[in-house]
């Protein structure tokens, strides 16, 4: 068959241990300065710094979570990162950024509690990677670890999700040796992060293809209608093998498999929801790694179908291994949901349900690595996007 450009986008993410409580600004906390620091026109930035420029970026983040929680989003008092003052401080422009951040996560706080979800509490802390200073200019790479606690509105949610994502703030010094953040991005291959804004980025690449590449009809977004439940176990397939595995492998990558996670790799998240079926009980079927009529993974080589968003889909359409439903809320444990951000025929991302309670399905992803997020929580935060809902 003709080859044809292809948007393959794999995902990826690394972990997320329990996150604690967040320091609060002026406030100095205990950051790795062997992780990289860096020694050369660094005179003006000691430890003393270094800790504010942590501190400074641990608010903001904190700030972003406290806008998601089921509560008056500072008390009435100033943002946290807006107490800084002196020696580190947000400049103007990122000042007014971050009040627009925050209030468009208010505003996704409402859209989720008019659809029945509500956070009760959030923790977020922020580890400080390494520091690199050239002249009056220091960037700052950290990570960012969040844990939202779900309240119980029906009883029946899990008890908490949470994330990591990873974040680079410029700082630049005035005249009066005062270090402003001048810029804040995401960085990695990672997205789908609660509390992210922009929308993902995508990447295309050339390959081959050897086999029809059936478009798999959208599925609905409107709440909650009658679904069938599946039978998890003693089947064919073992869905709750395929949740277990996602769950124990959320936040650490299994080594019998490659790690799709570093710059280029093009992300890890199809890789990891194969990983999970085949935990359930899907089989290799091999052959050339274009076909794909294929699907295969091992830690020495891997189908497109295995690690390619489009490539996955057109595999499980064609082996007739997945039906399409009709509407997100019909996921049950073990189906898996497709997101084509921009709607532009391309899917982006792949994420596979590991919980099911009261009606909402729970998602688990690499890229950023999510724990049993639900699908009303992503659909808030991208309601113009195109699913995709497979039933496995």
């Amino acid at each position: 068959m003709k080859s044809r450009k292809l948007k393959h986008t794999r995902r990826r993410a690394t972990i997320l241990t329990a996150a604690a409580t967040s320091a609060v600004a002026g406030v100095a906390l205990l950051p790795n300065w062997n992780a990289g620091a860096s020694t050369a026109a660094e005179p003006q930035v000691d430890a003393k710094t270094k800790a504010a420029f942590q501190s400074l970026a641990d608010a903001v983040f904190t700030d972003r979570t406290n806008a998601l929680v089921d509560q008056p989003r500072h008390g009435g008092k100033k943002a946290l990162a807006g107490r800084f003052s002196g020696k580190v401080e947000l400049s103007s422009g990122i000042g007014r950024t971050e009040d627009a951040a925050r209030k468009q996560l208010d505003d996704r706080r409402n859209r989720l509690a008019s659809n029945g979800e509500k956070y009760s509490a959030g923790s977020t802390k922020v580890t400080l990677d390494r520091t690199q200073v050239k002249g009056r200019t220091a960037v700052v790479v950290v990570t960012e670890n969040t844990t939202l606690t779900y309240a119980k509105v029906t009883g029946s949610e899990p008890g908490t999700t949470g994330f990591q994502a990873h974040h680079e703030l410029t700082f630049r010094a005035d005249k009066q040796g005062t270090w402003k953040v001048t810029k804040i991005r995401e960085t990695g291959d990672g997205y789908l992060a609660v509390n992210q804004l922009a929308q993902p980025k995508t990447t295309t690449v050339a390959a081959k293809t050897t086999t029809t590449t059936p478009a798999a009809p959208r599925a609905a977004i409107t709440k909650r209608p009658t679904a069938v439940p599946k039978k998890l176990t003693g089947g064919e397939y073992d869905y709750q093998a395929m949740a277990a595995y996602a769950e124990k492998y959320w936040t650490n990558y299994n080594p019998a498999y490659p790690n799709f996670n570093g710059a280029g790799a093009g992300g890890d998240c199809t890789n990891f929801v194969s990983q999970a079926l085949k935990a359930g009980g899907w089989k290799h079927v091999p052959g050339y790694v274009y076909d794909y009529t294929r699907w295969f993974g091992t830690a020495d080589i891997q189908s497109h179908s295995f690690v390619g968003v489009n490539e996955w889909s057109w595999f499980a359409q064609n082996s007739k291994r997945t039906t399409s439903l009709a509407n997100v809320y019909q996921m049950d444990v073990g189906d898996v949901l497709q997101v084509d951000f921009n709607k532009d025929g391309s899917k982006d991302h792949t994420m596979i349900v590991t919980s099911r309670r009261n009606g909402v399905p729970y998602l688990t992803y690499h890229s950023t690595n999510t724990l049993r997020r639900s699908v009303t929580s992503i659909i808030s935060s991208y309601p113009n996007a195109a699913y995709y809902a497979y039933r496995t």
